[in-house]
């Protein structure tokens, strides 16, 4: 029984001796990969500033009653006048969405002589909120007008956007995937090598700026080429309070190259 272990255990130790072998053997072969093709990893951010294309704002109505159901009907009565004008400045139906409803009882604090303060009801609060969406920038100090006009109590907003970034990303994918590979052959190039080829792409979510980094070393960025300017404003645009400005849409790229001779 003892003879049969034994020559059990030997089995085995014979088994295991090319897995050890062959793990003993990996990480010099990729040392020496490495080695013989280095890589060089570029972090690149790109962004494009355009105008917005649409604005969001939440506008609400308030009334005050003695009892709760006056309270409520006199708001409705309110918000009536107030989604009217809103389909009046040609906001569509879709872009028109109802944010909150609030009914509260309405407090006074008095103070009387000889007597701790205390707060009294003296009727309720309705309150309703819309939100609505318009991609006519250029007469949103008209739409502003009309929304207070109607009875609007409070205005929030406007809020910009670009209602599909998809496009300004995917520009912006092509633009830092050019300076990534111009920076990363450029950085082969001064290290004795003809060219790279690209292993592998990540991309991120903040805007990080553009290094190029190997070995603790940094390229200075490339300008990426400028957006045409934005048309001038014609004779129909408000002059009023409102000011657009430019909205940035940015990807950022995590680029890993091989070098090759």
């Amino acid at each position: 029984m003892f003879a049969k272990s034994l020559k059990m255990l030997a089995f085995s130790a014979a088994l295991m001796q090319p897995a050890l072998a062959l793990a003993q053997q990996a990480p010099t072969a990729s040392i020496a990969e490495m080695a013989n093709t280095p890589l060089v990893r570029v972090n690149i951010a790109e962004a494009l500033r355009t105008p917005p294309d649409e604005a969001s704002m939440t506008v609400g109505t308030e009334a005050k009653a003695p009892t709760a159901t006056a309270a409520v009907a006199a708001n409705k009565v309110k918000t009536e006048k107030l989604l009217a004008a809103i389909r009046m400045a040609g906001i569509r139906e879709r872009d028109i969405q109802t944010q909150g409803i609030q009914l509260q009882p309405d407090y006074r604090w008095e103070n009387r002589p000889g007597e701790s303060g205390r707060q009294v009801l003296i009727g309720y609060v309705a309150r309703n909120s819309v939100q609505i969406k318009t991609r006519r920038i250029d007469t949103l100090a008209s739409l502003l007008d009309a929304l207070t006009a109607a009875g609007a109590d409070t205005v929030y907003g406007p809020n910009f956007s670009i209602s599909d970034p998809a496009p300004l990303r995917k520009e912006a994918r092509v633009r830092a995937m050019a300076r990534g590979q111009a920076e990363a052959t450029e950085y082969a190039r001064n290290n004795g090598y003809s060219s790279v080829r690209l292993l592998s792409v990540e991309e991120g979510t903040s805007y990080r700026g553009t290094d190029v980094i190997l070995a603790g070393a940094q390229v200075a960025p490339v300008a990426a080429p400028p957006l045409p300017p934005p048309p001038a404003p014609g004779p129909e645009r408000d002059s009023g309070v409102v000011a657009p400005g430019q909205l940035e849409t940015s990807v950022a790229l995590n680029l890993l190259y091989r070098m090759e001779r």
